[in-house]
């Protein structure tokens, strides 16, 4: 297997030159974990019951040798708001944590850790620093409610900025005390436009971050873990941006290609897919941030669910679009936002909704197809999931109590399910690019069990689905069995399927 990755990348990035790129990055989905950007699908201060919620605990870590600037940026689940982004600064091997948490009205972080944020991040629980509304409340463009509800959950991204090196590597490393030598150089060393000094960093970022999310209630004993998805390759050039820029973002993608592996086990073929979004079509959406898509794109995704009443088990699927806020045009008319490609509608207070088919099956081979099975019907004629972080509960689980949730009952107690995103449906853009993006010139390289097939141009290749991450959360809960709780989490991550289909 090793062995054909190498083969395979090396053919595609070598053709990066014949598409016009002149450099051999491309943004790719890094399968061993470890990257220049970082992706939370979830996190929630939810309240299962009164009392009863949800902190989320966050880390990231420096693998390298090399000191790193990254942003680290808090996302609500309904329209992919900003709550809340900083600068923080890791020294070589080093680990940042902190602790999503709720508040009276709203969710706040707190940190035990001493690397160098900025803004700062509060180190006292009980003055966490907290998440905003400002970019959704009052005057700004969004149709959904103002509160800072909204901020108790959503998803988090991580985006290294650039390596450092000279006298900012030094002190922004830890002493023998654990703490590092001068973390105000960092926050107030920039020239008078606002970037920073020559000795900060190298000229691009060199990836080797990874990082957990741990979703746990402590008063139920219930507690969910995940790893980061992990992009490489994303950017070439330092993308450096002073603390209070929402950037960098998706947007900074460099240069604007994709590097997408699909490995069929049906047919054993397998195919390497390397895409110029700059060549490609206008859908009004930054080449960057569909370069980005394309790496999260799948038409099919499949978990399991359970149900067990033996263990009054329950199941909550997460549902993430991690890139679908680039896709609406930013500006609210008639009290909704302008899908512009990819995604099926509008943006109004009740969601952008998409429609989604969903078979369910049992363990025994028994399956149940239907349409408008969520309870509440959705806004829809049909299932549809319609905020950017989505909770499908099955038979009303409501593990992890969001109010992003859509229910779908099932009489099977146990079993999985296969959730697609049809294509050629009905919606607000054009037909042929609802959940099908459009690409620029392709490289293909097709391998089969024995060879190397082929390697093929194309000027455009259409990749079929919707960008999409998340996992499954099951609980199993045994009572008072001793007199201590027994009540057990686990969590699992969404396999899928990928469909690119050439052109000429």
């Amino acid at each position: 297997m090793n062995t054909f990755k190498k083969k395979s990348l090396y053919l595609a990035v070598a053709g990066a030159s014949a598409l016009g790129a002149g450099t051999a990055s491309a943004v790719t989905l890094n399968a061993d974990g470890l990257g220049e950007v970082l992706l939370y699908p979830y996190y929630t201060v939810r309240e299962t019951s009164p009392g009863n919620a949800y902190n989320s605990l966050l880390s990231v870590v420096n693998s390298t040798a090399s000191a790193k600037a990254v942003k680290v940026r808090f996302l609500e689940g309904k329209n992919s708001r900003e709550v809340l982004d900083f600068n923080l600064y890791l020294s070589k091997k080093d680990v940042w944590v902190t602790a999503i948490i709720p508040t009276s009205d709203g969710a706040a972080i707190v940190t035990p850790d001493n690397s160098c944020t900025d803004g700062i991040v509060s180190q006292d629980e009980n003055n966490p620093t907290p998440f905003v509304n400002y970019a959704y409340i009052g005057d700004f463009d969004d149709p959904a409610n103002d509160d800072l509800d909204r901020t108790r959950e959503g998803y988090v991204e991580i985006i290294e900025m650039g390596g450092m090196w000279g006298y900012g590597a030094t002190v922004v490393t830890h002493d023998s005390t654990g703490v590092p030598r001068n973390c105000s150089y960092i926050r107030g060393s920039f020239t008078g436009n606002g970037q920073p000094r020559a000795e900060y960093f190298t000229s691009n970022p060199g990836g080797g971050l990874f990082g957990t999310m741990t979703l746990i209630n402590v008063n139920t004993g219930i507690d969910f873990g995940y790893d980061a998805t992990a992009l490489a390759g994303f950017s070439d050039n330092q993308i450096w941006y002073a603390p209070g820029s929402i950037s960098p973002n998706f947007n900074d993608a460099s240069p604007p290609f994709s590097l997408v592996v699909q490995l069929d086990d049906f047919n054993n073929n397998n195919n390497v897919w390397l895409t110029n979004w700059a060549t490609a079509p206008s859908n009004g959406v930054p080449a960057p941030v569909n370069a980005v898509s394309a790496v999260l794109m799948h038409d099919n995704i499949y978990n399991e669910f359970v149900l067990d009443k033996a263990t009054a088990s329950g199941t909550d699927w997460v549902v993430t679009f991690p890139t679908k806020t680039w896709y609406y045009d930013k500006k609210a008319s008639d009290k909704e936002l302008k899908v512009l490609s990819l995604f099926q509608r509008n943006f109004k207070s009740t969601g952008a909704c998409d429609d989604i088919s969903l078979i369910r099956y049992d363990r025994e081979e028994k399956q149940v197809k239907t349409t408008t099975t969520f309870s509440p019907p959705p806004p829809t004629k049909t299932d549809s999931l319609c905020w950017e972080a989505n909770v499908i509960s099955f038979n009303s689980s409501n593990v992890l109590a969001s109010k992003n949730v859509a229910n779908l009952p099932t009489t099977f107690e146990h079993g999985w399910a296969e959730l697609a995103f049809p294509s050629g449906v009905t919606g607000i853009p054009p037909t042929s690019q609802i959940h099908a993006l459009i690409g620029g010139n392709t490289t293909q390289v097709v391998l089969t069990a024995q060879s190397i097939g082929s390697i093929n141009g194309w000027n455009f290749a259409t990749y079929y689905g919707l960008p999409v991450l998340g996992f499954a959360a099951v609980t199993f809960s045994n009572g008072n069995i001793g007199g201590a709780l027994s009540n057990y989490g686990g969590n699992f991550d969404h396999k899928s399927t990928r469909r690119v289909s050439p052109g000429n």
